[in-house]
């Protein structure tokens, strides 16, 4: 059981190198498929998503869903919402790759979870440990030393941040598988998108047939680098630790900056320097802050457990039918408050994927956790 439980994490962790691997490299994609103009590829992303995810769909034989979901007006227009902002962060981050703001797109993804924290504080009322507030405070500098330094505010990054902020927040409250959440929001993305490819190819402007069966197929691909990272990330957050999926997202970024460094070379100022310093140094005390609550947790869990057993076994002193009665009412009732201190360190792992973008990435049922 131990070496099938090893195996399993094992095959988690591989399948989350590839999710976020995958996310980090695929600037490397986008600039392939050029001439196509950046809302272009957004539409053929769109429209080739939907028709991968329906294949996915149809060969795992998931469709019951839809018809609750069409019952559910509420949960449909935060669908529509939901689609509505990924298609800006999905538009904003093609266009900012081909357009070589690279860095300051991965700069978005540094910063998102320093947003998702603020949009917790100022929209759900949540309430933050002294080190959170010292996070976002010290993520504010880097804001605004990024604006002194290069004369404006980065608003890609802010643009991406706050619309997968934004995303993962709808999400949550959908609470939708990740798969059938990508096919509900590319099935209200589709006839948009398709809209706009046919207006295009009306006035001769379209790539899609014009530059070759090589470049078609690039286009068609997008569907398959859309859907394929989610697959894989479905797969490690079903078997690896939250805190694990928490750390491994900080893979995107850095490879999106490293990306851009040294193989789009884009300059990398000292005010820029200091400014991606200043979010390094949020996201550690976020991380740091998240592990020490954990262990806690983990503690209180092992200390109830402990008491657990002690109070059984004092119990089990009692010969009488009364006793025994009593007994077993003494365990279910330690039971329960194992399982709510089982409860309290699960929300508090949570936190350490929380430093991530979701997806919490589409694949768990906040469906946060997915990238560009």
């Amino acid at each position: 059981m131990a070496g099938k439980s090893r195996g399993e994490q094992r095959t988690g962790l591989l399948n989350g190198f590839a999710a976020y691997g995958m996310w980090g490299l695929v600037p490397l994609f986008w600039p392939l498929l050029k001439p196509a103009g950046a809302v272009e590829i957004l539409a053929h992303r769109m429209v080739w998503s939907l028709a991968v995810v329906g294949v996915v769909l149809l060969v795992m034989r998931r469709w019951a869903w839809a018809g609750e979901l069409l019952r559910q007006p509420r949960k449909l227009a935060l669908i529509t919402i939901a689609a509505a902002v990924i298609t800006v962060n999905w538009g904003v981050y093609i266009w900012a790759v081909n357009s070589e703001h690279v860095v300051e797109a991965s700069l978005g993804y540094f910063i998102n979870p320093l947003v998702t924290i603020a949009m917790g504080v100022l929209l759900l009322k949540e309430r933050l440990r002294p080190v959170q507030w010292a996070a976002v405070g010290v993520g504010l500098s880097a804001v605004l030393v990024l604006t002194i330094g290069s004369g404006r505010p980065p608003w890609i990054s802010l643009c991406l941040a706050f619309s997968f902020a934004t995303y993962g927040l709808v999400k949550k409250k959908v609470n939708l598988g990740g798969v059938e959440s990508l096919a509900a929001e590319t099935a209200i993305q589709f006839l948009p998108a398709l809209a706009y490819l046919l207006w295009l190819g009306s006035h001769g402007d379209a790539t899609f047939a014009a530059q070759g069966p090589g470049h078609a197929a690039l286009l068609a691909a997008t569907g398959v680098v859309t859907a394929i990272p989610l697959v894989c990330f479905g797969a490690a957050a079903i078997r690896v630790p939250l805190s694990t999926l928490g750390l491994l997202q900080y893979m995107a970024p850095v490879f999106q900056l490293l990306l851009g460094i040294f193989y789009f070379h884009e300059a990398m100022p000292a005010e820029r320097w200091a400014g991606f310093a200043l979010v390094w140094l949020a996201l550690s005390l976020l991380t740091f802050d998240a592990l020490r609550a954990a262990r806690r947790g983990a503690r209180a869990l092992r200390e109830s457990a402990r008491a657990t057993g002690s109070a059984t076994a004092a119990d089990a002193v009692g010969t009488t039918a009364a006793g025994a009665v009593g007994t077993t009412a003494h365990a279910v009732g330690t039971t329960a408050d194992v399982v709510g201190t089982a409860t309290e360190v699960a929300g508090v792992t949570t936190d350490v994927a929380g430093v991530a973008a979701v997806a919490a990435g589409p694949a768990r049922s906040s469906g946060s956790a997915g990238t560009s």
